[in-house]
């Protein structure tokens, strides 16, 4: 067949424009994505060929193999994987299949090593090649066909490539660098070495390169030079890292095999390796992230572990061995129980599974437990030495702002460890604007007499903290929760209560400071109440379709009203994000609660414009915890003619 040439998707245009233009920085990092990439390969043979073993035909052996030409200036990276055919050429080296390469390009800040840490994490990592050479030629052979049955693909990242097919004697895929002038340090055999002891020492195939040794010149004067032995050296560990013991493994190599197979340019907040033995047997790495990714709320988004049977790679993203609030965990779990050809439907209704899951989730909560205590700045490893973070004493709070929301999701969805969770919560409150304040802290800060917890959900801090329905609280100095995260109101809704204790929505009901409100307070709000009847029986009549009721509190100090719902009742803030989602809301309406002792109260009796100013105390009092008039320009039109 000619040579066809084909245009790169419009996204891998501007992507290689970016790589051949802006990443130098962090040259090294193609050789770790080229390696992972081949692993891949060879995973996925493993596992296509339990199911169809002639897959192997003549070549049993998965191995990566690091060829250097130096007169040639080349590097040539070589798996006995999968391979590809002319179609997968085609498809898998001219677009990007995973979604997200404009979030990438958005993501990108300026600084270029970091830029240069994104590619892997986008499913990219085979065009960092081009960082380092100024063309690439890739051949190929899939598992299964003929020899005559080979792609050759070709590109110097211009915007187009051409494919040809050939006659490749061997199943696989060599990726072959022609190195840029600025590259040639990379066609160093211990250039290399030393880049594959950083990156890939411990992926579980042998990575192989041809022996060197130094030979002195022919003739006096006459340089030395390393030359090639003929025989090819394993120059990694080729063990898996999680199947060695702990104690054989340094922190970097922790950090090292994170920041590889998370495809993360950051180190891991802390991990946890374990081998867990019983009536199921596994081994787990698992780590926390110390950042979110930037698709965390995508409800497609695929999350979960790598799952290995006996060191055979059988799936990435194994989402049932971890509960969904638990979805930021990376690592590896190996079991020594699953069945080989473990399909996604057997994952789900496994026993073995179920067993894994919880183990997994126990191991992270405790993790997590470590790091919430306060540590001193060395902090030793937990019991049992298998538990690692990283040293500094606010770990926690970086864990807790970028997954916080994330593990509130619990609250809801682990019955089992609800209170496990709630003891790692952590909130701002009207003491500090920092998320920090545990419900443990707040329970052991409460006022003699006080039977809450009390807290107030919002949109954004500043409307919790100048909420009106707080007023009463803050002239008592009662702490008070602050809680602006939107999965706030629905994780509340599973735990009513804390270490005996009842948690409770300073805007739900009728507020009751019990022992905290002397006598003498209670019947001034019992003869207010009755003072005003008249009028609240007219505001009742204007507000009609508004609001459920009208009533006097002792909640408002400074404000003239505020709204609440029922106890048990869903919050306006609550409902309004439902309608934002396009949620069916159910048709219920507020309370209106009136402070008899302001001002604009006092005028609302006699002033001829009592409708007017009736449904302006109503608006207000929505604007006043972040939600809008239903009518903005009847709003408007009121206030304007008040001020005229």
């Amino acid at each position: 067949m000619s040579t066809q040439k084909h245009a790169f998707q419009a996204e891998v245009a501007q992507l290689l424009h970016l790589v051949t233009h802006s990443l130098y920085s962090n040259k090294e990092i193609f050789l770790r994505e080229l390696v992972s990439n081949a692993s891949d390969a060879c995973d996925k043979l493993r596992f296509e060929a339990l199911a169809d073993p002639s897959l192997y035909g003549e070549q049993p052996a998965l191995e990566i193999r690091i060829a250097i030409d130096k007169d040639a200036r080349t590097l040539t990276v070589t798996d006995t994987g999968i391979g590809m055919s002319e179609a997968e050429a085609v498809a898998h080296l001219g677009t990007i299949a995973k979604s997200g390469t404009r979030e990438f390009m958005g993501k990108l800040s300026g600084d270029q090593k970091a830029d240069a840490q994104l590619i892997g994490q986008f499913g990219v990592g085979f065009y960092s090649g081009f960082i380092v050479a100024d063309r690439i030629t890739v051949e190929s052979r899939r598992a299964g066909l003929p020899p005559e049955a080979g792609v050759r693909w070709v590109s110097t990242g211009a915007g187009d490539f051409e494919v040809e097919a050939i006659t490749r004697a061997e199943r696989g895929t060599s990726v072959i660098l022609h190195l840029r002038e600025d590259a040639l340090d990379f066609a160093d055999g211990w250039r290399i070495r030393e880049l594959i002891g950083k990156y890939s020492d411990h992926i579980a195939l042998p990575i192989k390169m041809e022996g060197e040794q130094w030979e002195d010149g022919q003739e006096e004067g006459q340089p030395g030079r390393m030359v090639k032995t003929g025989e090819w050296e394993t120059v990694n560990q080729a063990t898996a890292l999680w199947a060695r013991p702990r104690k054989d493994i340094t922190d970097e190599q922790y950090v090292q095999f994170y920041e590889q197979t998370a495809h993360d340019w950051q180190p891991p907040l802390a991990w946890t390796h374990n081998r867990v033995e019983g009536s199921t047997e596994y081994t787990q790495l698992l780590y926390i992230p110390s950042h979110a990714p930037m698709d965390l709320w995508e409800r497609e988004r695929k999350a979960g572990v790598k799952l290995y049977v006996r060191r055979v790679f059988i799936m990435d993203d194994a989402e049932q061995l971890l509960p969904r609030y638990l979805r930021f965990v990376k690592g590896v779990v190996d079991s020594a129980d699953l069945p080989l050809n473990v399909s996604r439907e057997l994952l789900q209704e496994s026993r073995d599974v179920k067993a894994i899951r919880e183990g997994n989730t126990r191991r992270v909560l405790g993790l997590l437990e470590d790091l919430a205590k306060a540590e001193p700045a060395e902090a030793p490893p937990a019991e049992g030495g298998d538990d690692k973070a990283a040293a500094p004493r606010d770990k926690y709070a970086a864990f807790w702002r970028e997954f916080g929301a994330v593990l509130k999701e619990g609250l809801g969805e682990d019955h089992a460890n609800r209170e496990r969770i709630a003891k790692l919560l952590r909130y701002a409150s009207t003491t500090t604007d920092t998320p920090t304040v545990s419900l443990a802290d707040y329970k052991a800060r409460m006022k003699e007499g006080q039977k809450a917890i009390y807290y107030i959900t919002a949109d954004t801090l500043a409307a919790a903290r100048n909420s009106p329905q707080i007023e009463i609280f803050r002239k008592k100095d009662i702490e008070v929760l602050l809680m602006t995260d939107r999965v706030d109101e629905w994780a509340l809704s599973h735990l009513r209560e804390f270490d005996g204790t009842p948690l409770q929505s300073v805007a739900k009901g009728a507020v009751d400071l019990g022992d905290l409100q002397d006598e003498a307070e209670k019947k001034a709000a019992e003869e207010a109440a009755e003072h005003v009847k008249p009028l609240l029986d007219r505001l009742r009549a204007a507000l009609r379709d508004q609001v459920e009721d009208v009533r006097v509190t002792t909640r408002l100090v400074d404000s003239p009203a505020c709204l609440v719902v029922k106890d048990g009742g869903m919050s306006t803030q609550l409902a309004r994000l439902l309608k934002q989602a396009g949620q069916p809301v159910p048709d219920t309406r507020p309370v209106l609660e009136i402070n008899p002792e302001h001002a604009l109260v006092r005028k609302l009796a006699d002033s001829p414009r009592f409708d007017d100013l009736a449904h302006i105390l109503y608006d207000q009092a929505l604007l006043a915890e972040g939600g809008l008039p239903e009518d903005p320009a009847g709003y408007v039109r009121r206030v304007n003619a008040l001020l005229v």
